[in-house]
């Protein structure tokens, strides 16, 4: 910095090869619900494996922001079981330590199994250090190398610096398709041609009374909001927020938040992959959190003496790139509850359109039913060796406002990281593999799939 101008670095800082440092079978970027178990499946699978966490801990989304799980259970008459597989060990293993239980969903999602994050993010690592998986954490993506449709390795900034690693399958488990963006693999920016859903800042409160906020419903606290909004003493922008009770003692846990998760600019949209809006985004949910908190306190049963625990560690991301894949859930598949030949998954969750009005869209599939998750939805269009699971699946806008729950997520990376495995033992493309050759190893391994 000379005079206020910036000098620009030479050009071979940002363009010059980096010769990969080790090789794996199998890397996975992104150690959330879908990556995590990815990781466990390939490395279970026989696959050497790497997972690569931008956080200092594992978990992603199940550990940075929420504590409950949706998804394993249809919403309904009846409750129906949906995912299993390595998603119920890793609630066997929260159940050993009694932190987590499950809980009815106020909105109708269907039941929750909500858990301690703190616990969870050892459970995650156990499961994966079990498998024998290497982790490497504060590791960021910056690039890709990709030669006629093959990633040949990534390079990930660290704290030492610019790192590279190569495999023979890469799975994309990062939320943002960071490996698909990187790559150059198409996808939908969202909010550019659908809407992008909102971003929610969660947060904590302690030294509840829990016998004087069961006093009121859902209903209650909705019209108790939409009051205090009403009146001008406070500024909160979602009238129908929800908290609930969590595994410690008078503690409660809050999805009340709402902030724009795009904007337009020009022609083109910026979203929550753009670290600008990111970093106002994070910055305005703690203000509007601490707000929410001042009304809690000042007008809610039970939180009298309620005080602020937490915030989320970073702001809650619903959706940001939607990756076109070799099918593209739609709206009309989930609500129909269509199922598919090569499906290695299922939902049953309702489409949940947090938009960026005050409340939240809802949409249910038939009582009781559910729509499969495709294999084709797992890789990109192009791609001879890189697989996506989790939020930047393919999927319409509407598809995945149901099937992003972190449930699926989790069925989606064990057929991901089981695929991977087989991938690079065999070393064929996805094109080429046998889906019922995977989809026995997901049954045997205790998946539900129909």
């Amino acid at each position: 910095m000379l005079d206020g101008i910036f000098v620009e670095p030479p050009m071979d800082v940002y363009t010059k090869q980096l010769d990969p440092e080790k090789h794996y079978e199998v890397i996975v970027v992104g150690s959330g619900s879908a990556g995590s178990v990815a990781a466990i499946a390939a490395a279970r699978g026989g696959a050497k494996t790497l997972l690569l966490e931008r956080l200092p801990f594992l978990g992603g989304i199940s550990t940075a922001v929420l504590d409950t799980f949706y998804g394993f259970y249809t919403p309904g008459s009846k409750s129906r079981k949906v995912v299993g597989g390595i998603g119920d060990e890793v609630m066997a293993r929260l159940g050993h330590s009694c932190s987590c239980f499950e809980r009815p969903n106020t909105h109708g999602a269907g039941t929750g199994v909500t858990y301690h994050p703190e616990y969870l993010k050892l459970v995650w690592e156990e499961l994966v250090s079990e498998a024998g998986a290497d982790v490497l954490l504060g590791a960021w993506v910056q690039d890709v190398q990709v030669k006629d449709g093959h990633v040949q390795s990534l390079v990930a900034a660290t704290k030492l610096g610019l790192r590279s690693f190569a495999a023979r399958v890469f799975v994309d488990a990062s939320g943002d398709a960071d490996l698909c963006h990187y790559g150059g693999f198409a996808y939908e920016l969202a909010g550019q041609e659908a809407p992008a859903q909102t971003l929610t800042t969660t947060f904590k409160l302690c030294n509840v009374d829990m016998a004087r906020r069961k006093t009121i419903g859902k209903q209650e606290l909705h019209a108790l909001i939409a009051a205090a909004a009403e009146s001008g003493q406070y500024n909160l922008p979602r009238r129908e927020g929800s908290d609930h009770i969590t595994p410690v003692n008078n503690m409660m846990a809050t999805i009340m938040t709402r902030l724009p998760s795009y904007q337009r600019s020009g022609d083109g949209v910026v979203n929550a992959t753009d670290p600008e809006l990111l970093s106002r985004a994070e910055i305005e949910g703690r203000r509007q959190a601490v707000e929410y908190v001042r009304f809690l306190q000042d007008k809610v049963p039970g939180y009298e003496r309620a005080q602020l625990a937490s915030f989320g560690v970073q702001i809650g991301v619903r959706e940001t790139r939607r990756v076109f894949g070799e099918y593209r859930l739609t709206r009309e598949d989930v609500l129909s509850a269509k199922q598919f030949e090569d499906q290695i998954g299922l939902c049953g969750a309702p489409i949940e359109d947090h938009h960026g009005g005050k409340d939240t869209h809802w949409a249910y599939l038939p009582d009781g039913q559910c729509v499969g998750i495709p294999w084709r939805t797992l890789i990109p269009k192009g791609s001879k060796n890189l697989l996506m699971a989790g939020r930047c699946f393919s999927a319409t806008h509407d598809a995945h406002a149901s099937v992003r729950s972190m449930a699926q997520c989790m069925a989606m990376g064990q057929a991901a990281g089981a695929a991977a495995a087989i991938l690079a033992t065999k070393r064929i493309t996805p094109q080429e593999l046998s889906v019922r050759q995977l989809q026995d190893t997901l049954r045997n391994h205790g998946a539900i799939l129909r």
